[in-house]
């Protein structure tokens, strides 16, 4: 049975004319009469009888209209609320994240967007592995420098620069040769220079190795020797005094992007969630603790 038959089947019956029905839905008479006798045709009874005084429902037409009207209302209900459902951001939204930024920034963030946001529950997954968004079923993932892939879309929320830092009673070396310095170094560090936009070149001399960021940063701040961190992860130690900062390392600046697998029919969630990281940071500067 044609459905569309059937609504305006109804259509004509609860207006009680070919013309009230087609002046409400805006369909022609002609489509509409024509629906109708299609349906006759198919259930092979008459539903309307037509006369010069109008039209006037059968036996069978008013049996139908009783037992179709309740059921196609609630139809048209059903579609009123999944259209709603779909265009309000709602759901479980499971997001990847690297774990630094997991740890001093998603927490905050998370609260923050399910307040704006009360439909929506938030996962987030620390991890520093690229992580496949469909296999793995994620919504989104934040990842830092990502490489290109056609499959993702996404945008540039917040931009952060690598900087050498070191406790106030640290003396600077000169600028000049090739300065060597007790270092505070990742785990994975090898021999390297840091070269400052400053043209200061410093050979960092492992003294601490730490698998942490945050290790590092509380190790130079305690005196342990000069380390290169996310500029981000230093503000409230460079503005209180325990960190000094000797430079900004050349050509390392991170890029965090908020991706997705596509921009055609994002979800709600989704595209509330992307713009939602890039007007917390509007200028693109990377606040972890604020």
């Amino acid at each position: 049975m044609n459905l569309n038959a059937l609504i305006d089947f109804t259509l004509v019956a609860a207006n009680e004319g070919l013309g009230k029905a087609s002046r409400a839905s805006g369909i022609s008479k002609a489509t509409l009469s024509r629906r109708i006798a299609d349906l006759e045709e198919q259930l092979g009874v008459r539903l309307i009888e037509r006369s010069a005084r109008g039209l006037k429902l059968t036996e069978a037409g008013a049996l139908l209209m009783a037992r179709a009207e309740g059921p196609l209302a609630e139809v048209a209900e059903a579609m009123a609320a999944a259209k709603e459902g779909v265009s309000t951001p709602r759901g479980r939204l499971r997001v990847a994240a690297p774990v630094l930024f997991s740890q001093l920034a998603m927490g905050r963030i998370g609260a923050e967007f399910c307040a704006v946001y009360p439909d929506v529950t938030i996962e987030v997954i620390a991890e520093d592995r690229v992580v496949d968004l469909v296999e793995e079923q994620f919504d989104v993932a934040i990842r830092i420098n990502p490489s290109s892939d056609s499959s993702l879309v996404g945008r540039c929320f917040a931009k952060d620069r690598l900087v050498v830092v070191a406790a106030p009673d640290l003396p600077m070396p000169a600028p000049g040769a090739i300065r060597s310095v007790p270092g505070i170094v990742v785990s994975s560090f090898e021999p390297t220079h840091w070269t400052l936009d400053d043209g200061l070149v410093l050979e960092p001399i492992p003294r601490l190795r730490f698998s942490s960021f945050l290790m590092i940063r509380d190790a130079a701040v305690a005196g342990g020797g000069a380390a290169l961190i996310p500029q981000s992860m230093a503000w409230t130690q460079l503005a209180s005094g325990e960190l000094v900062q000797w430079g900004t390392v050349t050509g390392k600046e991170a890029e965090l992007w908020v991706l997705h697998t596509s921009r055609r029919l994002a979800a709600p969630k989704v595209r509330a969630f992307v713009d939602f990281m890039c007007a917390r940071y509007p200028d693109l500067s990377l606040t972890l603790n604020g």
